[in-house]
């Protein structure tokens, strides 16, 4: 598994807190009070289920990934936005027809077109994943702002990455694949 060391290697920069001279509340003249920024972090369990969760993808998306993840782990302004997390590689036919009936039979969103055995999460090892963000408060986003500047990691690693939010109709903004 050679992408284990990359996120062993990441871990520190994943639970180290930074600490930003920023004025936390109106302080004496002249006195600057320390403000601890939380970045997000993944507890020993989350790493283990990430880990586990890359492991089934195709190794050029999981290596895509992995680069991806990387740089943008290594930028500080992103880091503290929030932590890039598979929350999707994977998928049996029977959770794909139960994901099929949201927004139709189901209430919810739609948030796929293809029935079970019909998506490339449905191979294994799977040539797609979603991602979705963890954010310092603990909260998961699926931000699309957030999403489109992880895409461009994505293809920039690897010129095969195809990215859901670049469909013409419906936009699958957590959606990467390789094809």
């Amino acid at each position: 598994m050679p992408w284990l060391p990359l996120l062993l290697l990441l871990l520190p920069k994943l639970v180290l807190p930074n600490l930003l001279m920023t004025p936390s509340k109106p302080a004496a003249a002249g006195v600057v009070t320390k403000e601890v920024r939380v970045v997000p972090v993944l507890m020993a369990a989350g790493l283990k289920v990430q880990a586990a969760r890359l492991a089934q993808a195709v190794p050029a998306l999981r290596a895509a990934y992995s680069q991806a993840l990387a740089r943008w782990v290594g930028d500080p302004g992103l880091r503290l936005l929030a932590l890039p997390i598979i929350t999707e590689c994977y998928r049996s036919p029977e959770r794909q027809d139960e994901l099929y009936k949201q927004g139709r039979s189901k209430p919810g969103p739609i948030v796929t077109y293809k029935r079970g055995g019909e998506s490339n999460h449905n191979r294994l090892p799977a040539p797609a994943l979603d991602v979705a963000f963890l954010l310092p408060d603990g909260e998961v986003s699926w931000s699309g702002l957030l999403l489109s500047r992880f895409a461009r990691l994505m293809k920039a690693a690897d010129a095969r990455v195809h990215w859901g939010g670049d469909w013409p109709g419906f936009k699958d903004r957590p959606h990467f694949e390789v094809v």
